[in-house]
């Protein structure tokens, strides 16, 4: 029988969670995931768009912001919001699945520890689901949400948006070309300043950690960039700041990855990790990759990209103006660009080809950052885990991947 053609016109859209990186929750932005829908929406594409919390505190804070938004942009979003008026409900998620029409997808952003629940109710009623990274922390967890996925026949991705910035896809080039020869070792350095972990992420930081929230973007892009697959891991940390406070998790994980390249070729990645950099510092995130290689080297401060604002008020700021940045247009409103808008717009394009029946969700594996994909990712959080459990003891981690169907 041949598949009907739906209009991308009719694609709705269930987000889930209404924090940081949704709308700019405790912050003066709009976050990401927001903004996207609203360039979305610009290009005539948004259908209705589901919002869910878990208090009307958090659904209250979302509004305002869509309220700003649709000033700036000039451009009206259908939203609706559950819980409503009244009293908070974890569950009100289930009940926005159950009211949303097909076809639909889903954009999960909530805590970690949550991703394996929330997401295999979306699969489970046949909403296309995007998964803010990392899709699970456990790899039994990820398994159970591909295997679900596929069940399904619906497709599901994880919105590893460093993929889409162009600073990586250089690096992925400069590999995958041959130009610096062969890896021998990647150094990546990635911190954020003290308030996320003891203001912003305060109600869940204690589930998750640092390799886990941030180590892992980096994780994907030398997957991503060389196709290796890790053979062993060892990991140590320090508890002594955040500690302090109160807040049981480490200021600072730094790990060692060995991985072996499709060619047979081993390389290793070391990895420097924090959330405890000063209030002040330049920007929220500083961020470094670097991979030496036996015909060269590629250098990427990812921190630095080439602006700088110094104001009474705010001191110097370094801002990064390709993640997720508003612009002025010459019409007189506003949009928002970079690869954070780009990862979610790339999902939302792939569900209406899916549906109109143009790609096929078996074709976009290898193209895209699936929860296949995501199997090696969290293979390594895992083991990073359980070397810090053991005192940095070396974790083998390639026989686990192969237990994990590959």
């Amino acid at each position: 029988m041949k598949k009907t053609v739906v209009s991308p016109k009719n694609l709705n859209i269930l987000v889930i969670g209404t924090g940081m990186y949704v709308c700019g929750r405790g912050t003066d932005g709009y976050g990401t995931i927001l903004p996207a829908i609203y360039e979305w929406k610009k290009q005539g594409k948004a259908g209705d768009v589901y919002i869910a919390g878990t208090n009307p505190k958090g659904i209250n804070i979302l509004k305002k912001k869509s309220v700003e938004l649709s000033k700036l942009t000039g451009i009206k979003v259908n939203l609706r919001y559950y819980p409503g008026a009244g009293d908070s409900d974890v569950n009100a998620y289930k009940k926005a699945i159950k009211d949303i029409p097909k076809p639909a997808c889903a954009i999960v952003a909530v805590p970690d520890n949550l991703h394996r629940k929330i997401a295999g109710d979306t699969i489970e009623n046949g909403l296309h689901t995007l998964v803010v990274k990392p899709l699970a922390p456990a790899l039994k967890e990820t398994l159970e949400l591909v295997e679900l996925q596929q069940g399904h026949n619906v497709y599901g991705a994880v919105e590893f948006h460093k993929r889409f910035d162009r600073s990586n896809l250089k690096l992925k080039d400069a590999i995958s070309s041959g130009k610096i020869g062969t890896p021998l070792y990647f150094i990546v350095e990635y911190s954020q300043r003290k308030s996320i972990p003891t203001e912003r992420f305060k109600g869940w930081v204690e589930t998750a950690n640092i390799f886990q929230y941030l180590g892992v973007h980096y994780v994907d892009i030398i997957y991503f960039a060389t196709k290796a697959i890790p053979l062993r891991v060892m990991a140590t940390g320090q508890k002594r700041f955040l500690i302090s406070k109160g807040i049981d998790t480490y200021d600072s994980i730094q790990a060692v990855i060995e991985w072996e390249m499709p060619s047979g070729a081993v390389f290793t990645s070391s990895f420097f990790t924090n959330w405890i950099d000063p209030e002040n510092t330049s920007a929220m995130s500083d961020q470094k990759i670097k991979v030496i290689g036996t015909k060269g080297r590629y250098e990427a401060d990812q921190k630095n990209r080439g602006i700088r604002i110094i104001t009474d008020g705010n001191g110097i700021e370094e801002p990064n103006p390709d993640f997720c940045s508003m612009y002025g247009t010459a019409a007189g409103d506003v949009s928002f660009r970079g690869y954070g808008i780009e990862s979610v717009l790339q999902f939302l394009a792939d569900v209406c080809a899916i549906e109109s029946g143009t790609v096929k969700i078996a074709g976009l594996e290898g193209k895209r950052p699936t929860f296949k994909d995501s199997i090696i990712p969290t293979a390594i959080i895992e083991a990073v885990n359980k070397s810090l459990a053991g005192n940095g003891k070396w974790i083998n981690i390639k026989s686990n991947y192969k237990q994990g169907g590959e």
